[in-house]
């Protein structure tokens, strides 16, 4: 029995109990699918459900009182061995072997798709992260970010949601005439200009440029300079999306700030907050009224001299993705970007949204690695580059993914580099590939899923201590995909894999599945196979939720 089968039984013994006037519930009230979860004390049973304290309400009764009047029926169903009503309703259920051994077969058999749920579905969502200026290297500031923004992205479309990656581009402002500025200064063999940028990646870009326009030198500053602010431009946000795609960092959108410029997005958008009630003008300027939504102070979206604003480009930005079509705006932004939180929540509410569910911004903390150093390519910086080639992209993604984005964090290469139980990703790999070592081992000895062309599976075979633990992670891996979505947390999930990964070592020292020499395959054989290879695939489905790969072999 898998923990859908589960929820549906319940849902429909809530049905059945209302067509018998046993339960006074609106059909409106009864989800189709209750959520079930596995107790913390296994000693509880295999799966517990509170819906009995979710629809005591609505029912006009005593939790206790509806969870035992549902116990009485969950009790008929085939599979379900002990109910147990717990506190003041909790529904604590112990299926029979057989039917926790199903699993095993239904996993194999979803395949990729388990894990999959629909718990958002419906939900339209543009999660925009990284967005590092087109002026450098993509650095050890951005990693967290893209690894973490991928990684719940992958959750939330696992979950439903319909999500689009997107990557603003800040290409307009006074930071893309200085990068030029910088560019041409070494093209010309200059110094760094006054707060311009160092490194050699500068020098390359120079040369990149000239070998695009050859007569570049022999303009004038002035005529050279949008020549190589836009070929530049192009070198470096090219080097950025290489490296995000080396990091296995995927985006469906990168949305241009210049464009918004160009379009005229920046005076529309100040028309239309203005049409809501929420722009004034005074000293010349021209304000947005934040503090009416929470903000410590007021906005400036138009200077006194007529530029307009970053933030005013952030207001013409949120009101583009809300003509997009979606619903739901969640931004991943710096640790330095606190103050951030309000005056975004207060464009989404001056634009007449909800800032509690139509905006989010997530905040994630600095990220350190032991060792690192300097790029001699960009001189003053980490470059992701460098950390991949060092580390691995592996190592470094699933490092970044076990820990919550709100926790300041040190990675150890040392113990990334370690093939050991100590290391995290060695250690759910590792599980991975003697899955696959282990399935390879039972066709070599003639052990397979199915005997002349009929499946072989008999789940009440699955009662070793370690199977039944193995399975019970198993079962939980879609409800902790559908709670890592919900509260935009992979580390959930890459956590969760350690435990399927312990779980199968240990089942793996216990059990065989292939036969000692001499003896004949069996049905437990065939059946133990089954459960191997659930195991590769859950392991698998997980670290590509988290974009590592899950080795065949180590």
């Amino acid at each position: 029995m898998t923990p859908e089968e589960l929820s549906l039984a319940i849902s429909a013994c809530l049905k059945d109990a209302v067509a018998a006037g046993e339960i006074a519930l609106a059909a409106t009230d009864i989800p189709e699918a209750v959520r079930v979860e596995r107790p913390k004390n296994r000693e509880h049973g295999d799966w517990a459900t509170s819906i009995a304290l979710q629809l005591a309400k609505p029912a006009g009764t005593n939790p206790r009182q509806l969870a035992t009047l549902l116990s009485a029926r969950l009790a008929s169903i085939a599979g379900v061995s002990a109910i147990d009503v717990a506190g003041p309703g909790f529904l604590n259920i112990t299926v029979d072997a057989a039917a926790a051994g199903t699993l095993a077969k239904a996993i194999v058999e979803a395949g990729p798709a388990y894990g999959t749920n629909t718990a958002l579905a419906g939900r339209t969502v543009n999660m925009e992260f990284v967005s590092a200026n087109p002026t450098g290297p993509l650095h050890i500031g951005h990693t967290r970010w893209a690894a973490l923004g991928d990684s719940i992205a992958r959750v939330l479309r696992a979950s439903g949601a319909d999500v689009t990656a997107e990557y603003y581009i800040n290409d307009a402002g006074s930071q893309m005439d200085v990068f030029a500025h910088s560019v041409l200064s070494r093209l010309h063999g200059r110094g760094v200009p006054e707060g311009g940028y160092p490194g050699e990646y500068i020098a390359d870009l120079g040369h990149k440029v000239l070998t695009q326009h050859p007569d570049i030198r022999e303009l004038t500053d002035v005529a050279a300079l949008p020549v190589i602010r836009g070929a530049a431009y192009k070198e470096q946000l090219h080097d950025i999306q290489a490296t995000l795609a080396e990091f296995g960092v995927e985006f469906d959108v990168f949305f241009s700030e210049q464009e918004l410029h160009d379009a005229g997005a920046i005076a529309d958008a100040v028309a239309r907050l203005r049409e809501q009630g929420h722009v004034f003008d005074d000293g010349g300027a021209v304000w947005l009224r934040t503090t009416d939504f929470g903000d410590d102070k007021d906005r400036v979206m138009i200077r006194a001299n007529g530029e307009p604003t970053y933030f005013a480009a952030d207001a013409a930005y949120y009101l583009s993705k809300k003509d997009r079509g979606f619903t739901e705006k969640i931004y991943l932004l710096g640790a330095d970007h606190h103050g951030y939180i309000n005056r975004l929540k207060a464009i989404a509410a001056a634009a007449g949204d909800d800032p509690e569910v139509n905006i989010e911004v997530l905040i994630g903390q600095l990220v350190s690695v032991n060792g690192a150093k300097l790029s001699k390519r960009a001189g003053n910086i980490i470059e992701l580059k460098d950390l991949i080639s060092w580390l691995g992209k592996d190592a470094v993604r699933y490092s970044l993914a076990r820990f919550p984005a709100d926790s300041p964090l040190t990675l150890d290469p040392e113990l990334l580099k370690k093939h050991s139980n100590e290391n995290p990703v060695f250690y759910v790999q590792y599980a991975h590939a003697r899955s696959r070592g282990a399935a390879r081992n039972a066709e070599a000895a003639g052990v397979d899923r199915s005997v002349e062309g009929k499946e072989a599976f008999d789940a009440a075979l699955l009662d070793h201590a370690t199977e039944n633990e193995l399975l019970s992670h198993l079962g939980s891996y879609p409800s902790i995909v559908a709670k890592a979505a919900e509260l935009r947390e992979p580390h959930r999930v890459a956590r969760h894999l350690e435990v399927i990964a312990g779980a199968y070592h240990r089942w793996y020292d216990a059990c065989r599945i292939t036969p000692l020499g001499g003896e004949d395959i069996t049905d437990l054989n065939r059946t133990r196979l089954w459960l191997n290879d659930a195991t590769s695939q859950v392991l698998a489905n997980g670290l590509d939720l988290l974009g590592v790969s899950a080795p065949e072999r180590m």
